[in-house]
């Protein structure tokens, strides 16, 4: 079963998930690798805030998972 990245989990999270998920993050001006809230801010928490589409990110995170 293929993992999936989502919206509540904590950026530190998808962080450990793979290494490849920085560089997705970094592509949307998003520096969650040295953030703070990056272990207790969701992903559309995060997002939001930097009035980002949690869709378009998700789907470019879950890419990475994709067979």
């Amino acid at each position: 079963m293929s993992q999936k990245i989502t919206k509540d989990m904590t950026f530190d999270q998808v962080l450990q998930m793979n290494p490849e998920t920085a560089k997705v993050l970094e592509q949307f001006n998003l520096g969650c690798v040295g953030c703070l809230g990056a272990t207790t801010e969701s992903i559309a928490q995060g997002v939001r805030a930097h009035g980002l589409d949690v869709d378009e990110i998700l789907a470019a995170l879950n890419a990475i998972f994709e067979d």
